[in-house]
């Protein structure tokens, strides 16, 4: 067995130019521990000599930037075994010069940060702080990412880590780079409404059995694909029993996801779902 693991190899590259909005593919760069859980989808393109384009943005927010990548092989390069192209998302964390990473506390009680130099940074609001913060929440939605997945929680696969960004599935319709909508846009019928919130009190659910909550979910980071319910954004993802803050977190999920679905006309009877959801939490 590799010291890197069994699935590292060194990476060959064929000779081949490329444009100033692309780049070599970052996947032989990334160690085991920082790709996706296995067993992988078909349509992850390992290969080295692959090369990433920027479609463009999809989404810009305070914390992170998303944007259309495209993974493929090119087309002199003769084909081998496995998938020559896919279209992802590509999270990208603002740096210590963009992002103050204000995020409550409450989020990051009962996490851990190895080095105490960092912890200290971190604190002290500096640029290595932030740029480490930066890190910090980048690995934690991938974590969090990879967590979900295994635990069958309807997320976007994700690809890989590397330093701030996050390679994942894009949602959406690829060929026209169209994402999915989020549910706070969607025009629902009484029946597509009701199919919609039992798919966000399973995805509690689940998050609940693996001792989890989403802890900033509402209508705005739940999308709609094809009438399947996907969750995003994933950094601040709370554990409820670690974190003293967790089933506080867990009850503002219930009450925000309950009356969003109460003003279109479906009561959700918060207090009950938030029992039945520290239920499965506590087993």
């Amino acid at each position: 067995m590799s010291f890197f693991g069994d699935d590292f190899v060194v990476p060959t590259f064929a000779v081949y130019d490329i444009d100033d909005d692309q780049r070599r593919s970052t996947w032989p760069a990334t160690m085991p521990s920082e790709r996706g859980p296995k067993p992988r989808p078909d349509w992850i393109v390992t290969s080295a000599d692959a090369v990433d384009t920027e479609l463009g943005i999809v989404k810009s927010g305070k914390e992170a930037d998303v944007w259309l990548l495209e993974r493929a092989v090119p087309r002199e390069v003769p084909s081998v075994d496995g998938a020559r192209s896919a279209v992802l998302a590509a999270k990208r964390y603002r740096g210590a010069e963009q992002s103050d990473f204000h995020r409550s506390s409450a989020y990051t009680e009962g996490r851990s940060v190895r080095r105490t130099r960092d912890m200290r940074a971190m604190a002290r609001k500096s640029a290595y702080g932030r740029a480490v913060a930066a890190g910090q929440w980048a690995a934690a939605e991938f974590g969090a990412l990879c967590e979900a997945w295994r635990s069958c929680i309807p997320v976007p696969y994700p690809v890989q880590l590397q330093g701030t960004e996050i390679l994942m599935e894009f949602i959406g319709d690829a060929a026209t780079a169209t994402a999915a909508p989020r549910l706070a846009s969607v025009q629902l019928t009484g029946e597509e409404l009701y199919d919609c919130f039992t798919q966000v009190v399973e995805i509690m659910r689940r998050f609940a059995r693996a001792q989890t909550a989403h802890g900033d979910l509402s209508p705005y980071n739940l999308l709609v694909h094809h009438g399947r319910v996907v969750v995003i954004d994933l950094p601040q993802i709370v554990d409820l029993i670690g974190n003293p803050n967790g089933f506080d977190l867990l009850e503002r999920d219930v009450r925000n996801v309950c009356s969003w679905f109460a003003r279109r006309g479906l009561d959700g009877e918060p207090d009950e779902l938030f029992a039945e959801l520290c239920a499965e939490a506590l087993g």
